[in-house]
């Protein structure tokens, strides 16, 4: 089964999204299943893992919702609030829930940068170990560095790094993040996505060779066991439209045998996520 790992959705009538860029922004408008369903038909997908965009409990009520409605969505990963005393209380309504498959939250917002290393937040972390629920790791390459530590404190913490860390793609700069990388992947537990990549290069002007480098670092550090595809649909569409971020994905990792193309296109996803 092929699977986009990293997909949001949004209802800018229903949610205030304070993230999202002033003015007129492509983004500023509703992005819904209806919208998503017929692309990935159209590329031989035959379904999707949705993420918060969010820090909304409320979203993620509404983000199951549409997976009740819609077979395509495979997955949910919603957001929880890790510092909540009550945190184990909205995780057992969301585990009702057969669809949702893990927890973010938007760490490369937080003003500290070591807010992932908070006792409060560990707790949390921890808590979504012992259910079993994966986490996202949506950060930057600041955080790379906070990740060992932090799968000392929860070594049966299932962790997927979104977007390759958002690397400066765009400078084609590797140094730190590249190190920051191979100390994360050296840990059993910790995924990497292979998404993001576009808007982090120049959007006017990037190219699947501009991608290449840190693809195949990734790739040498992870293999195809714990790599997985992402478009990060719509916020890619600042730089490109899906297909175009499927085919610089293609284009950067090169050939591949058909059982690692599978692995990376879904398969790695599937077995992450524990998807149906």
């Amino acid at each position: 089964m092929r699977i986009d790992a990293h997909q949001h959705f949004w209802d800018v009538d229903r949610f205030q999204y304070p993230w999202m860029p002033s003015g007129a922004s492509p983004l500023r408008r509703n992005f819904l299943p209806q919208h998503l369903e017929p692309i990935l038909k159209r590329n031989r997908f035959e379904g999707s893992v949705i993420v918060q965009a969010n820090i909304i409990l409320d979203e993620t009520r509404w983000l199951l919702d549409l997976a009740s409605a819609h077979e395509f969505i495979r997955g949910v990963v919603g957001w929880a609030d890790l510092t909540d005393p009550r945190l184990g209380a909205a995780l057992d309504e969301f585990q009702r829930h057969p669809k949702f498959k893990g927890v973010r939250h938007l760490v490369h917002d937080e003003p500290d940068v070591n807010w992932l290393h908070r006792e409060d937040v560990l707790g949390g972390l921890r808590e979504l170990a012992r259910r079993h629920i994966p986490y996202d790791l949506l950060v930057r390459p600041q955080h790379l560095k906070l990740v060992p530590r932090l799968a000392e404190k929860a070594p049966d913490l299932f962790m997927v790094i979104d977007h390759i860390a958002k690397p400066p793609i765009a400078a084609q700069q590797m140094d730190g993040w590249a190190e920051d990388m191979a100390a994360a992947a050296k840990i059993p537990n910790v995924y990497c996505k292979l998404s993001g990549m576009i808007t982090e290069a120049d959007p006017r002007a990037w190219k699947a060779e501009h991608l290449r480098p840190y693809v195949t670092h990734v790739m040498q550090l992870f293999g195809p066991d714990r790599l997985m595809f992402g478009s990060d649909w719509p916020v890619c569409t600042l730089a490109g439209t899906w297909k175009e971020v499927l085919a610089a994905f293609t284009q950067a990792m090169g050939p591949q045998p058909i059982e690692a193309r599978d692995k990376l296109l879904g398969g790695t996803a599937q077995k992450f996520y524990r998807l149906c």
